[in-house]
C-alpha cells in the first residue's frame, strides 16, 4: 500500500451488499446491541432472546425458537429475517435510540435495494445513511473496542453513494447469487458425500436433484383458491354442539372465542342473505388457500405452536368513512375457517370468523412506521374471497392489547 500512495481503495473496489450489510454492519449491530444490554442491570439479553422466540409465525419468516444463540452460525437469509423483527424485539427494552437504530437501518436497507437511482434518490439514500449512522455511532461508539473505526462503516457512510453514481445500483455487483449457487451445488452435496471421490459424488447428487426437480415441475399445479386442509370439525348446525366445542378446555383460547361468537355472527351473516342456519352443515378447517396462493391458518397446534393468521381486508369505498383505516385497509385476526352448506344452496359459503383490530390511538396511529393496533370486541363472518392478504402482526411486549 505504501508504494501506491495515490491508490484510493474505495474507488478501486465496490462493496458486496451481502457481506457488507447482511453479514457485516447488521451483524455488528446485533453484537453491539447484545453488549449494550449486558451493561444494564437485569437479564436483558435473556429477555431479548425470549422475545425473539415469541415472534409469531409468518410464511417465509424463520422462527428462532431459542433466540439468537450463535450469531456466527446465522446465514445472510437469517439476518434478513432478523431485520424484519428486531425493531419490535428491542421496543421498550433499553432506550428509544435502540429502537430507532433498527427503524433507520430498515429504511436505509430498503433504499439500498433499489434497481435504479435518480439523483433525488441518491440524496434520500445519503440522508437515510446519515440518519442511521448518527444513531449507530451515538449508541455503540463506547461498546466498540476500536471506537467503530472499521472500514465497512467508513466505506458505507462516505463512499457508497459515489460508488452508485459511478457503477449504478449495488444490486448489479452483489455476490449473493453466486454464494447461493455455491451453497446449493457445492457445499450441500459435499456434506452429503462420504468425502471419497468427492467430485463424482457431487455431480451424481446434482444430476439426481435435477431429475427430481424436473418431475416436480411437471406435476406442480397452481394452487386453487378454497383448497382446504385438515378438517377439524364436521357437524350439522346445533347450539348444543357449538357450546360443547366452546367449553372444551383443550381448545386454544382463540378457537374457543370463535365458537363463543359463532351463533350470533352466523345468524347476522345469514340474515343478510334472507335465510337461517336451520339444517345447515358446518365444516371447520385448519387452513385454506387464498386467491393469491397464500395460506390462511386457524389452528391451535401447528408444530407445537398455535397459528391464527392475521389478515388485511380492502374496505369498500362506501365503508371508508365509518372506519379509521390504513390507506383503505383494515386488519383482523382469523378465529375459525369454515365451509357452510345451506340446504337451499348448491354451492357452499366459504367464510372466516374474524375478530377486528382498530387503531390504538387516533393521536398516534403509527409507531415505527407501522399501525399500532388493538383487538376490539367486534366479530364477523367474512367471505374468504374478500381477504386481500395475510399480514404479520406482532404483539407489543410488556403491553396489554397493543400490536404492530
Amino acid at each position: 500500500m505504501f508504494k501506491f500512495r495515490n491508490l484510493n481503495i474505495y474507488t478501486a473496489t465496490v462493496p458486496d451488499r451481502m457481506h457488507h450489510l447482511d453479514l457485516g454492519l447488521f451483524k455488528y449491530q446485533i453484537e453491539f446491541t447484545t453488549e449494550l444490554l449486558k451493561l444494564k442491570p437485569g437479564k436483558l439479553v435473556d429477555d431479548m432472546n425470549k422475545r425473539i422466540a415469541k415472534i409469531p409465525r409468518h410464511s417465509g419468516l424463520k422462527v428462532f425458537k431459542k433466540g439468537v444463540q450463535s450469531l456466527s452460525r446465522l446465514t445472510a437469509s437469517e439476518y434478513k429475517d432478523m431485520m424484519k423483527i428486531m425493531v419490535f424485539v428491542v421496543d421498550g427494552l433499553y432506550s428509544e435510540d435502540l429502537s430507532n437504530v433498527y427503524v433507520k437501518w430498515n429504511e436505509m436497507y430498503l433504499l439500498s435495494r433499489l434497481e435504479n437511482f435518480k439523483e433525488s434518490d441518491l440524496q434520500d439514500f445519503q440522508k437515510a445513511i446519515n440518519d442511521w449512522g448518527n444513531i449507530f455511532i451515538k449508541l455503540f461508539r463506547d461498546i466498540s473496542c476500536s471506537n467503530l473505526k472499521f472500514p465497512k462503516l467508513h466505506s458505507w457512510i462516505y463512499h457508497i453513494v459515489d460508488t452508485i453514481r459511478e457503477h449504478r445500483a449495488i444490486n448489479g455487483y452483489t455476490t449473493e447469487t453466486y454464494e447461493s449457487l455455491h451453497k446449493t451445488y457445492v457445499k450441500i452435496p459435499y456434506r452429503l458425500s462420504n468425502k471419497k471421490n468427492v467430485e463424482k459424488q457431487i455431480m451424481e447428487n446434482i444430476r439426481c436433484r435435477a431429475i427430481v426437480m424436473r418431475n416436480r415441475v411437471k406435476k406442480t399445479k397452481t394452487p386453487v383458491a378454497f383448497t382446504y386442509t385438515a378438517k377439524l370439525f364436521d357437524f350439522n348446525f346445533s347450539e348444543a354442539i357449538i357450546n360443547e366445542h366452546r367449553d372444551n378446555p383443550k381448545l386454544n383460547k382463540n378457537m374457543s372465542k370463535g365458537f363463543a361468537k359463532f351463533i350470533d355472527c352466523l345468524n347476522s351473516y345469514l340474515k343478510l342473505l334472507n335465510t337461517t342456519s336451520e339444517d345447515c352443515r358446518i365444516k371447520i378447517y385448519s387452513s385454506v388457500t387464498l386467491k393469491n396462493s397464500a395460506i390462511l391458518h386457524a389452528v391451535d397446534n401447528f408444530h407445537d405452536r398455535p397459528w391464527f393468521s392475521n389478515i388485511a381486508i380492502n374496505m369498500n369505498i362506501e365503508e371508508l368513512s365509518d372506519y379509521q383505516t390504513d390507506n383503505g385497509i383494515c386488519y383482523a385476526q382469523t378465529l375459525l375457517i369454515t365451509e357452510i352448506r345451506l340446504p337451499n344452496k348448491s354451492t357452499p359459503l366459504h367464510l372466516a370468523l374474524v375478530q377486528w383490530y382498530d387503531f390504538k390511538s387516533e393521536i398516534t396511529p403509527f409507531v415505527y412506521g407501522c399501525p399500532l393496533l388493538e383487538l376490539v370486541e367486534l366479530y364477523n363472518f367474512i367471505e374468504i374471497e374478500t381477504i386481500e392478504d395475510i399480514v404479520h402482526i406482532i404483539s407489543r411486549f410488556d403491553k396489554t392489547n397493543e400490536h404492530f
